[in-house]
């Protein structure tokens, strides 16, 4: 742990810091715990990047915390020799996000690296998007995705398009932190960053050319065409950035009947209409499912504030009830769609891909199996699926045709490397159109996929476990688990456990043990007899640890009531460990 006072004392003094940084400070002078909170340890610069709470101190997003981030990715870029191709930077709605962007874009032209900062807030996946198209050496976003208003972040991005991987999220952390006296990192104006031909504003050129992208991933135009002016949409931005891009591409593709819910639709950092700007809660959808009714909508959608994430409700035309899909569920539905959709036209190749994330419906399994195409499973975060699509132009080999994780993202072509809640819009639109053309409304599609692959049920819980006490917890819970691996769990034997952080996969009837052959991370699953499966890891984003779990029905009742069962007893078994 850092000397919390010290460091609070050399900011108070040291005349780098501006005075309203100070005053905020000497606010909280009687208040020891909150200086230790804000100073007891520097804000983890994780294989994400950045994320907390805003506010001045090491352990809070600031101007401070966000230049020396940069400085370290900044001397990292120079080391790779890549300071000649630039870095691109985005932002979403959040409080503080354009002067996070202006400070890194500030801090990258005073270390002689162009800046193409976007002129306003931009969808995460269009930034992904940025990087390639103008053959950037890095991306910066600076979001907090669907955390609460109070925090912001700021993800790194490579060459590629993804958030970054091995080696280079390695080197860029160790830069990082490398750089003690946040004072010493460059900085400069915007006169000087524009006169050295370093900063450079982008907008309009990039969008157009990114819509283009979304657009061509539509399979069937023609079953738009056919229900275009039948298809009513609901849609929510949640007073982020997919405002302008969903509408734009919804509406070129031919959707006439697109309804935005009016109080959510202006970009807002304090997000009033929600306590937190998550599609998975049903309290973001409370606005528009109010709306749907009463204009008798199809679907209702919600975008997160970065728009990489997708949340759903589907109307059932027989209860006459809007019935939300889960990110598996809906990530399932588009691969099933596009798949079939592809099928039909010949356009699955012999070493066609699906790609899914370690704690993902096993639906996704079934659904790869019945085209007769590779399924791929990849860590928690979709840099790996980036990594995947990566792989196969590298190697000549493999063709990604789909890849999703259950935390609501899914990406369908290749022409961006994150999850793009702008694309999954279009594409469920479009597929809600296509079924529409069979009598089918997208519940009717869900379950016809049930009824051809099984009914896979998945879900997640987790435990909040905030500050120094709740990170100890975090980690004790996974070493008791890992040290003592659980023979049943709510009445399921364990068949296998797979360690990602000791890489290892062991058949517990014959104690055989191979690797998991992907890289070191720290979760635990474990494959339940009966096509169940638990798996257990720490929230990469907030501080919780989530416990993930599925189980196969015989039908949607018998699914939902293990599922609620196994839930249960995951609970129960985190309990005892609390």
């Amino acid at each position: 742990m850092k000397d919390y006072m010290k460091i609070y004392e050399e900011w108070l003094s040291n005349p780098y810091f501006d005075e309203k940084t100070k005053e905020e400070l000497k606010a909280i002078a009687n208040d020891e715990n909150e200086i230790k909170e804000r100073f007891y340890m520097d804000l983890e610069f994780g294989t994400a990047g950045l994320r907390g709470i805003i506010g001045a101190g090491i352990n809070r997003m600031n101007i401070y915390v966000v230049r020396r981030a940069t400085q370290g990715l900044a001397n990292y870029i120079i080391k790779q020799g890549g300071a000649d191709k630039g870095v691109a930077i985005a932002y979403d709605s959040r409080h503080m996000s354009p002067e996070f962007a202006q400070e890194a874009a500030l801090t990258l032209a005073a270390n002689g690296i162009k800046a193409y900062k976007f002129e306003s807030l931009r969808p995460t996946p269009e930034l992904s998007f940025a990087v390639r198209e103008l053959g950037c050496i890095a991306g910066i976003n600076i979001t907090a995705s669907h955390n609460p208003p109070e925090y912001n972040g700021y993800k790194v991005y490579w060459e590629d398009g993804a958030q970054f991987t091995p080696p280079h999220d390695k080197g860029v952390t160790e830069e990082v932190l490398a750089i003690e006296d946040l004072s010493t990192v460059k900085t400069t104006t915007v006169e000087e960053a524009v006169a050295a031909g370093k900063y450079q504003i982008i907008g309009a050129e990039i969008d157009d050319k990114y819509i283009a992208q979304v657009k061509a991933q539509v399979v069937n135009q023609d079953a738009i065409d056919q229900m275009q002016d039948s298809i009513k949409i609901v849609y929510s931005p949640l007073h982020g950035t997919g405002n302008i891009p969903a509408r734009r591409a919804l509406k070129e593709i031919g959707f006439t009947h697109v309804y935005v819910v009016p109080e959510q639709e202006l970009p807002d950092g304090n997000f009033p209409t929600v306590s937190y700007p998550n599609p998975e809660s049903k309290e973001a959808f409370e606005l528009g499912l109010k709306m749907a009714g009463e204009l008798d909508a199809d679907l209702v959608l919600a975008t997160d504030p970065d728009a990489d994430r997708l949340g759903v409700y589907v109307k059932d035309t027989k209860s006459g009830q809007y019935i939300p899909l889960t990110g598996n569920m809906s990530g399932s539905l588009l691969c099933e769609y596009v798949l079939s959709q592809k099928k039909e036209r010949g356009l699955i190749p012999e070493d066609g891909q699906v790609v899914k994330s370690i704690v993902s419906t096993n639906l996704i399994d079934e659904i790869a199996k019945g085209y007769g195409l590779e399924l791929i499973e990849v860590l928690t975060g979709f840099k790996w699926i980036g990594q995947q699509i990566l792989k196969n132009e590298n190697t000549g080999k493999g063709t990604y045709l789909f890849g999703m994780e259950e935390s609501y993202g899914c990406l369908i072509g290749t022409y961006a490397r994150d999850k793009d809640a702008i694309s999954a819009t279009v594409a469920l639109c479009e597929a809600a159109a296509y079924y529409k053309t069979k009598n089918m409304t997208l519940w009717d599609a869900m379950i016809a996929m049930y009824e051809k692959y099984g009914y896979c049920i998945d879900s997640v819980k987790s435990i909040g476990l905030s500050g120094i006490e709740g990170l100890a917890k975090i980690q004790s819970i996974m070493e008791s688990l890992r040290k003592d691996t659980p023979s049943e769990i709510g009445g399921y034997k364990v068949v296998s456990a797979r360690d990602y952080k000791e890489d290892t996969i062991k058949d517990m009837a014959t104690g055989n043990v191979v690797p998991t052959g992907l890289p070191s991370s720290n979760v635990l699953y474990y494959d339940l007899e009966g096509g169940a499966w638990v798996c257990v890891r720490p929230s990469g984003t907030e501080p919780k640890i989530k416990f993930y779990y599925g189980v196969k029905g015989t039908s949607l009742e018998d699914g939902e009531k293990k599922s609620e069962e196994l839930g249960a007893a995951v609970m129960a078994m985190a309990d005892k460990m609390m």
